[in-house]
């Protein structure tokens, strides 16, 4: 799903490669109506279509992983 013509931003293919946090500022900065839900890549997520929801998919490890 692309923008419509004069209607809202749909997509943001620009932030593939981006950090979580400047992929949501950047969605937040464009939509603030939405709600941004990162999620693990091959995680399942509702099949519901929410208008309001953008899934975040992201697959990097930012750190260490630790017990704790």
């Amino acid at each position: 799903m692309s923008k419509p013509c004069d209607g809202p931003k749909t997509e943001w293919p620009e932030l593939v490669g981006r950090t979580i946090e400047e992929a949501r500022e950047k969605i937040k900065a464009d939509r603030p109506d939405l709600t941004v839900n990162p999620v693990p890549v091959g995680d399942a997520v509702p099949l519901d279509f929410n208008k309001k929801r953008v899934w975040l998919w992201v697959d990097t490890v930012a750190e260490v992983p630790r017990i704790g």
